[in-house]
C-alpha cells in the first residue's frame, strides 16, 4: 500500500478541472480495481461508481461514500511542495485538497477498515460549477439509502442541512443611440440595470438567508448608449419559502425598472437545488456522531448556506451527511491540508464504516 501523502502528491499532480476529469477519473477506477477489487463502471454522465461487497459482516444494506474529482481554476499543472507539516502548491496554482482530500480519506478508510458493510462509493464530475455530476448520476443503479460526503474542513462537525439555491439571469433590452449626437434617442440598459440594483437587498438578509448580484456585462463601445445589459445574481436559504420570495422580488424590481425606462427584462429564475435537513436523530447522523467521537472529538451539528453534492443525494432519497476531510483556504493559491489532516480524514472514514458494521 503506498503511503497516503505519496498518493495524495500523486493525485493532485493530476489535473482535474471542471469539465476536464475524465483522465483523472480513469486513472482512479484503475487503481480502485487493482487496490480495493471494487467493481467499477461511469455512468452517462462521466461520474465513476465503484462498488465493494460486505467485508467481515453479512450486511444487506450498503452505504454511499461520496466525494467530487473536479477542481476550481487554476488547477493545470499542480505541483504540490510539503514543508513543516502542511501540504500546499508551489503558489500558482490550487492544491486540489478540495476534494481529493476526500477520495483519499474514502480509498484508504476502506483499505484499512477491518469490516465493513457493502459500499457504493460515487466520484462525480463537476461539483464545482453547479452540482452537475450529482444531478445527472445514476441513481437507479445505486441502492444505498445512507450516504455520506467528504468535503467539509472540520472534522468534528456533521452538515445535516443546506439551502434552496435559485439563480437569476437577467437580460435587458433597451435602446442604441450615439451617445455624444444624439443620446435622448436612447434608452440605456446599464441605468436600467442599476436602477434595480440599488433597490435589492443584498447581503446577508437575515442568519437563514442570503442574496448577491455577481455579474453585470453591458454595453459594447464608450460612445453609444448601450442596448444591452446582463446580470447575474443568486439568492439562498435555508427556509425555502423565504428563498422562492426573494427570488421573485429579484424578477419583479428588475421588470418593474426596466418598464419605468422603455426597456425590456428577460428574467430566467432556476432553483439549483432545494432545501434539505436530516433529522438528528437519522441513521446518517447517528453513524457520523459514532465515527467523529471515536476519533476523541465532540460532534458538532451544522446547517450551511452553501451546495455540496449531499444537496442532491438527499432530494433523491439517499439520507446524506457532510462530513470534513481537512482542506483549508479552499478554491485559493493558498489552499493547504495538514498531513496528520490527511490521516484524520482516513481514520474517520475507516471508523465510519466500521460504525455502520
Amino acid at each position: 500500500m503506498k503511503d497516503p501523502v505519496e498518493r495524495f502528491l500523486e493525485m493532485v499532480r493530476i489535473d482535474s478541472e471542471s469539465g476536464k476529469e475524465k483522465r483523472f477519473l480513469s486513472w482512479l477506477a484503475e487503481r480502485f480495481q487493482e487496490e480495493l477489487g471494487a467493481a467499477c463502471r461511469f455512468d452517462n454522465y462521466g461520474n465513476l461508481i465503484a462498488t465493494l461487497p460486505a467485508k467481515g459482516v453479512d450486511c444487506p444494506d450498503p452505504i454511499l461514500l461520496c466525494a467530487h474529482a473536479d477542481t476550481v481554476k487554476p488547477g493545470a499543472g499542480i505541483e504540490p511542495v510539503v514543508e513543516e507539516g502542511r501540504i500546499r502548491s508551489k503558489g500558482d496554482t490550487i492544491l486540489g485538497a478540495d476534494d481529493k482530500a476526500g477520495i483519499l480519506a474514502i480509498w484508504y478508510g476502506i483499505m484499512r477498515a477491518e469490516r465493513h458493510p457493502a459500499v457504493e462509493v460515487v466520484i462525480t464530475r463537476e461539483e464545482e460549477v453547479g452540482l452537475l455530476g450529482a444531478k445527472h448520476l445514476d441513481y437507479g443503479s445505486l441502492k444505498s439509502k445512507v450516504g455520506f460526503v467528504f468535503d467539509g474542513e472540520d472534522f468534528s462537525e456533521i452538515v445535516i442541512g443546506g439551502p434552496s439555491h435559485f439563480t437569476i439571469d437577467v437580460e435587458i433590452t433597451g435602446r442604441a443611440a450615439h451617445a455624444g449626437m444624439e443620446p435622448e434617442k436612447g434608452i440605456s440598459a446599464i441605468t436600467a440595470c442599476a436602477r434595480a440594483i440599488v433597490r435589492l437587498p443584498q447581503g446577508k438578509i437575515d442568519p437563514e438567508t442570503t442574496a448577491n448580484v455577481g455579474v453585470i456585462q453591458g454595453g459594447t463601445v464608450r460612445n453609444a448608449v448601450p442596448e444591452r445589459a446582463v446580470v447575474m445574481a443568486e439568492c439562498r436559504s435555508l427556509v425555502h419559502k423565504k428563498a422562492v420570495e426573494l427570488a421573485e422580488t429579484y424578477k419583479r424590481i428588475f421588470e418593474e425598472e426596466a418598464r419605468k425606462m422603455g426597456a425590456v427584462a428577460e428574467v430566467k429564475v432556476e432553483l439549483a437545488y432545494r432545501a434539505s435537513r436530516l433529522p438528528e436523530d437519522s441513521p446518517a447522523v447517528e453513524l457520523a456522531r459514532k465515527a467523529i467521537s471515536a476519533l476523541g472529538l465532540k460532534p458538532v451539528l451544522r446547517l450551511i448556506r452553501g451546495g455540496t453534492d449531499a444537496s442532491i443525494l438527499n432530494q433523491h432519497g439517499i439520507e446524506t451527511a457532510v462530513l470534513g476531510m481537512g482542506a483549508r483556504e479552499p478554491h485559493t493559491k493558498d489552499e493547504w491540508i495538514a498531513v496528520e489532516d490527511l490521516e484524520r480524514a482516513i481514520s474517520l472514514v475507516k471508523a465510519l464504516l466500521e460504525a455502520a458494521a
